[in-house]
C-alpha cells in the first residue's frame, strides 16, 4: 500500500521543514511507500526555494512548480492529479491542521470501511466577524445548494484512490472544491478536530465573499429562479395597484405625489440592475468554462523521477 499527502504552498516559507518532517513521521508509521507532493502555487515568499532545498534529504518528496498563482483550490487539485498513491491524504502545510492527524484518519477509514475520512471543527476559530460570518456563509450555503455541505469542514482528509479518481475528473475553472467533495459522493465520514490559528489568514473577507458567490453560482440554479418569482410577484403587485389607483380615480380622488413615485422607480431600478447581475454571474460562468483553457499550468515537477 502506498499513501500520498498532498499540500500547497502560498507565503508558506516558515512551515514547510517541520511540515515535511512531521508528516514523513506519520506516513512512517503506517506504509513503507508514501511520498509528500508539495504544489507551489506562484508563492511570491521563498517557499519554493526551500521547498527544493529539501529534496536532497528526501527522496520521497515531490514538488510540482506552477506557473503562476492559480488558487488554492485549482493547486489542490493539480496536487491530486499527480499523486499516486492507493490512499491520498490532503491537508494545509500551515500547521493549523496537525499531519498527526493522518494517524487518526487511517485506522477509521480501514476500519469502516469508508471512502473519506475529513475533518470538522466544532468551534470556529479567529475572531467575530469570522466566526459568525463564517455560521451565515454555511447557512446560505446549504439554503441554495442541492447538496449540504457538513458544518464548519475542513480540507484535510484521507481518500480512497477510487474517490479521488472521480474527484480530479471534475474541471470547472470557477467552484468551490468543498461542493465538489461532497458531490462527488462516496462513503465519507468527518471526525472533529482541534484546528490551530495562526491569528493571521491569507483569506480576506473580500475573498470570502467571493468563494461564496462561486460556491453558489457553481452548483445551484435557485438564485434564477427566485428572479424568476420575484419578477412574478412584482409584476402581479403592479397590476393590483394599478387598478387600485384606477378605482380611486374613477371615484374622484387626485392622484398627488411624487415621492411614492420616486420610490417605486428607485425599487423597481435596483431590482431590475440586481437581476442582471445575477443573471451575468451565471453567463460569465458559461463564457470562462467555453474557453477551455489549462486547469493549471505546470512549469517544472522536482524531484522523484
Amino acid at each position: 500500500m502506498k499513501i500520498s499527502v498532498v499540500t500547497t504552498l502560498y507565503k508558506s516559507a516558515p512551515y514547510i521543514e517541520e511540515f515535511v518532517v512531521r508528516a514523513r513521521t506519520e506516513l512512517e508509521k503506517l506504509a513503507e511507500d508514501h511520498e509528500i507532493i508539495l504544489v507551489d502555487d506562484g508563492s511570491p515568499d521563498d517557499s519554493l526555494r526551500i521547498a527544493l532545498a529539501l529534496l536532497p534529504n528526501e527522496p520521497r518528496l515531490k514538488v510540482i512548480e506552477l506557473s503562476r498563482n492559480f488558487g488554492h483550490h485549482k493547486a489542490m487539485m493539480t496536487g491530486l492529479e499527480h499523486a499516486s498513491g492507493d490512499l491520498v491524504f490532503l491537508i494545509d502545510v500551515d500547521l493549523e491542521e496537525p499531519p498527526e492527524l493522518l494517524g487518526r484518519f487511517f485506522p477509521v477509514l480501514r476500519d469502516e470501511e469508508l471512502d473519506v475520512v475529513f475533518g470538522f471543527q466544532k468551534t470556529r476559530k479567529g475572531g467575530l466577524i469570522e466566526r459568525y460570518g463564517g455560521h451565515l456563509a454555511w447557512g446560505l450555503l446549504n439554503l441554495f445548494l442541492p447538496v449540504k455541505i457538513p458544518y464548519s469542514s475542513s480540507n484535510v482528509r484521507l481518500m480512497t484512490r477510487d474517490y479521488v479518481d472521480a474527484l480530479v475528473r471534475h474541471k470547472e475553472h470557477k467552484t468551490a472544491i468543498g461542493g465538489l467533495m461532497v458531490m462527488t459522493g462516496f462513503n465519507q465520514k468527518g471526525l472533529e478536530f482541534e484546528k490551530g490559528f495562526r491569528g493571521t489568514t491569507s483569506y480576506s473577507i473580500s475573498k470570502r465573499l467571493v468563494a461564496l458567490l462561486d460556491s453558489i453560482t457553481s452548483f445551484s440554479e435557485l438564485p434564477l429562479f427566485l428572479i424568476f418569482y420575484i419578477g412574478c410577484a412584482v409584476m402581479v403587485g403592479s397590476i393590483v395597484m394599478g387598478a387600485y389607483l384606477i378605482i380611486r380615480r374613477l371615484n374622484g380622488h387626485l392622484l398627488a405625489g411624487w415621492a411614492s413615485t420616486m420610490v417605486s422607480i428607485s425599487f423597481f431600478g435596483g431590482l431590475t440592475v440586481f437581476s442582471i447581475g445575477v443573471v451575468g454571474l451565471y453567463v460569465s460562468r458559461i463564457f470562462i468554462e467555453t474557453k477551455s483553457r489549462p486547469y493549471t499550468i505546470i512549469r517544472r515537477i522536482h524531484g522523484q523521477k
